[in-house]
C-alpha cells in the first residue's frame, strides 16, 4: 500500500467511522484511479451476497476519496467534500469481495470544477464509479454521484 492509500485509509476510517465497520480496505491509487475493497463477510445479506446499502456506500466513498486525494495532489485542504445526489443500478449480484472503482473525469471538466472552486468557494462534480466482484471487470455497480466542494 503506498503512502496515499495508506493516509486515505487512516481518514476515512478516523472521519467515517463505518468505513471499519464494514471492512473497507483501500487498494490501490493509480493514475489518477482509486480502488477500495470491501470484504463479503460484514457486508452480508440474507441471501449471502452483498448487501445493497454496503454497496451503495463503496460507490459513494471511491467517488468522495478519489476527489479527497486529488484536491490533495493540488494542494486543495480548505475545502469539505459532500455528497449531493446519486443515480445507483445494480445490475449484477456481489458474491464474494467487492472492488469499488473510480477514475478521472475528463480534463476540461476537471479543470473547469477546479477554476470554479477557486473563483466561488464551491463547485459541483460528477463522478461514474464501479463496484465490481473482485477479479472481474464487469460492474455489478453502476453509480452517478454529484459531489459538492465548499469552503
Amino acid at each position: 500500500m503506498n503512502s496515499d492509500s495508506q493516509y486515505l485509509q487512516a481518514v476515512l476510517h478516523g472521519d467515517i467511522p463505518l468505513t471499519r465497520e464494514m471492512g473497507l480496505e483501500v487498494l490501490d491509487w493509480q493514475q489518477h484511479t482509486l480502488r477500495l475493497q470491501l470484504p463479503l463477510a460484514a457486508n452480508v445479506n440474507h441471501k449471502s451476497t452483498m448487501f445493497g446499502g454496503s454497496l451503495y456506500c463503496a460507490a459513494v466513498l471511491v467517488g468522495w476519496g478519489w476527489l479527497h486525494l486529488r484536491l490533495r495532489e493540488l494542494g486543495i485542504d480548505d475545502g469539505h467534500i459532500v455528497i449531493q445526489e446519486g443515480q445507483i443500478s445494480y445490475p449484477l449480484p456481489v458474491t464474494g469481495a467487492a472492488v469499488a472503482r473510480c477514475a478521472a473525469p475528463d480534463e476540461k471538466t476537471w479543470e473547469r470544477f477546479v477554476a470554479m472552486y477557486q473563483r466561488r468557494g464551491r463547485a459541483r462534480l460528477t463522478l461514474e464509479t464501479t463496484v465490481s466482484n473482485a477479479g472481474s471487470d464487469e460492474p455489478a455497480v453502476r453509480f452517478s454521484g454529484q459531489y459538492v466542494l465548499h469552503r
